[in-house]
């Protein structure tokens, strides 16, 4: 039975080295001269006013990761409205579960005004 995981296992592990050593080349080989110029911002050939780093509220972190949360769980009805007609009435219950769910966070982020923007 473990012996169905392995070809996701030695994938998985595969990529994880892959990545790793991939980030060892280019901090190892990378060029590092860092400069003055080299470290401000540019943004259509206009001369930049101000730092190039400037602090983020934690409402616009907070809506983003909202929005990805969100946009994930959705992505969850494609494949379950490809096989809609397999499924049967089970499957049609389960995503209604799933959509309240769903609606019951979305509800409690608008009420606690994690949705507003200033």
């Amino acid at each position: 039975m473990l012996t169905d995981y392995l070809p996701i296992a030695i994938l998985i592990t595969l990529a994880l080295f892959l990545a790793f050593f991939v980030i060892f080349l280019g901090q190892s080989f990378g060029p590092r001269r860092p400069t003055k110029r080299k470290s401000e911002p540019y943004e259509s050939g206009m001369t930049p006013i101000g730092p190039g780093t400037r602090r983020m509220s934690v409402r616009y972190y907070l809506i983003a990761v909202l929005f990805i949360l969100f946009d994930v769980e959705v992505v969850f009805f494609l494949p379950w409205a490809v096989v809609f007609r397999k499924l049967g009435w089970f499957a049609l219950i389960e995503m209604l579960v799933f959509i309240v769910i769903l609606l019951v966070g979305y509800i409690y982020a608008w009420k606690k005004g994690a949705l507003e923007w200033e």
